[in-house]
């Protein structure tokens, strides 16, 4: 659970489109050097590029608190675009505080790469391949020409485009597209939501001559996308293993088209380079330098999923899951799900503005009606009050509801929801949700404990190779193998060779 990034850049972004609606110029591509028609000038660009990084800047999963590993990326990134098509612009090259596997770019400069995409990369050219692929957005201006052509969609869209590119980043294309469809009102949310096939092709084409120009192979263009493929199979496995259906559009590789016409296409873009020639190290272990030490998966600001666990450490609660339940950490909520989907137990925080005086007048400012029955108790030491009944929201539309109301830790509060695909789902599973329900409580020393963060160690691979190195892991074998690209197959590493582990930090 963490602050929406999206209601906070929502605003500055409405009035970024109103200065784009109407305005209309000809500028020449600096890519293609034809002559097209915007709505986005390159002061506009750069413009509308700072003001939703700042807006980003502030947000929960910001910047990512490591001033070395920020200053290496943007070293790589700048020398990327010092030999780009526009090595005049304010280039910015952010790692963003996300474990999501994600890189995007907004217009004027401004490039972003996840820490969640940094762990599956196996090397500094291959960071650079996904860089050089984004410095390619920026400067064959499709940022500018999605604006462009959704002109006539009016200023929600236009808003949207820029507020896409920024999700892209934070919740993958699945979470924007949702968003944008709001926010447009459904008109093109899909085409906004995306670049172009024409568009993608042309920023692997100038990702790889980008590399070629600073001495890297481009053929890490074609090694990235194996990575990302494998990071996506992985994801799959496992939501097989849980009996679910594997989830589409979570990472970067999902939200760029990834058919076997452009693998080899982006093959004959790196061949053209092969014969130049001339091309230095992979910089690997300048790479595996960079981020040892750095997070992996959630962060404690965001809530860390631990087992059966959640720990909240900077909110100071903590909860436990059913037996074979799934835990999933949204950005307004926090959901325990039972496996087929039928039931479900939601924790919501309520608004500060509602936390006014006692239960009952929390209650009154958060429902028009409450029909039914109350309970009075504690769970854990905290205060709850529990409904069972009928509500009415201000609009005075009527449903079943049951919930409890909870003073948690630092005089926060929260509803915890009881939801059920009908009647009979929820009495099958009444005892597992009154039982996780009783297990929200104040972190104990115990859980604090439990809730270390984990992090990226480069170690010598060890004699016995992936099962030995586990031991001192918190993550599978399986998931080592993915880090260090060897999942599903592949040569495995030398004893002694530098690779990636996670472990417990402080």
């Amino acid at each position: 659970m963490e602050v929406s990034v999206r209601h906070k850049l929502w605003p500055v972004l409405v009035l970024s489109a109103g200065l784009l609606a109407g305005c209309g110029t000809q500028v020449v591509n600096p890519v293609t050097g034809q002559t097209e028609r915007t709505v986005m000038d390159e002061p506009m660009e750069i413009a509308q590029g700072r003001q939703a990084h700042e807006e980003l800047l502030k947000a929960d999963g910001g910047a990512y608190p490591d001033a070395k590993l920020q200053a290496y990326v943007d070293g790589v990134g700048r020398r990327l675009a010092a030999n780009s098509h526009r090595a005049h612009l304010p280039w910015t090259f952010t790692v963003l505080d996300s474990p999501e596997v994600n890189a995007f770019a907004l217009p004027g400069g401004y490039v972003y790469v996840t820490r969640g995409i940094l762990a599956y990369m196996e090397s500094e050219a291959d960071m650079a391949g996904v860089v050089g692929h984004e410095i390619g957005h920026v400067t064959a201006r499709h940022g500018a020409q999605r604006a462009t052509r959704q002109q006539h969609a009016g200023l929600g869209v236009l808003a949207a485009t820029i507020l896409g590119a920024v999700l892209e980043g934070t919740t993958g294309i699945g979470g924007s597209t949702e968003l944008i469809g709001q926010a447009a009102q459904g008109v093109a949310a899909g085409y906004v939501a995306r670049y172009s096939r024409e568009q993608e092709l042309q920023a692997d084409q100038l990702g790889a001559e980008y590399l070629s120009r600073n001495r890297y192979d481009p053929a890490n263009m074609v090694n990235v996308i194996g990575v990302l493929r494998s990071q996506e199979a992985f994801a799959a496995d496992q939501a097989r293993a849980r009996g679910e259906k594997p989830a589409e559009g979570s990472s970067w590789l999902a939200s760029h088209p990834s058919n076997e016409q452009r693998l080899r296409e982006i093959r004959e873009h790196a061949a053209r380079y092969a014969a130049a020639g001339g091309f230095g190290d992979d910089g690997r272990e300048r790479f595996l330098a960079a981020i040892d030490g750095m997070r992996f998966g959630e962060s404690p600001e965001q809530g860390l999923t631990r087992g059966q666990h959640f720990y909240h450490p900077a909110l100071d609660f903590a909860i436990t899951a059913p037996a074979g339940w799934r835990i999933v950490n949204a950005e307004d909520s926090l959901t325990l799900m039972q496996p087929g989907r039928e039931a479900a137990l939601r924790l919501l925080p309520v608004p500060a503005q509602a936390v006014v005086g006692s239960h009952d007048q929390i209650l009154r400012q958060l429902f028009a009606n409450l029909q039914g029955r109350i309970t009075r108790g504690r769970i854990n030491g905290m205060e709850a009050t529990r409904f069972q009944g009928v509500v009415a929201d201000r609009n005075g539309r009527q449903q079943q509801a049951e919930f409890t109301l909870v003073s948690g830790p630092k005089n926060a509060h929260y509803l915890l929801v009881v939801l059920a695909a009908d009647a009979s789902a929820r009495q099958r599973h009444a005892g597992n949700l009154a039982a996780a329900e009783q297990t929200f409580r104040p972190m104990t020393a115990e859980d604090r404990q439990a809730a270390r963060p984990w992090q990226i160690r480069v170690v010598p691979m060890p004699r016995g190779g992936f099962a030995e190195l586990q031991r001192q892991s918190v993550v599978s074998v399986e998931q080592l193998r993915l880090l260090n690209g060897v999942y599903g197959g592949g040569r495995e590493p030398a004893a002694g060779q530098r690779v990636k582990t996670v472990v417990a930090g402080r």
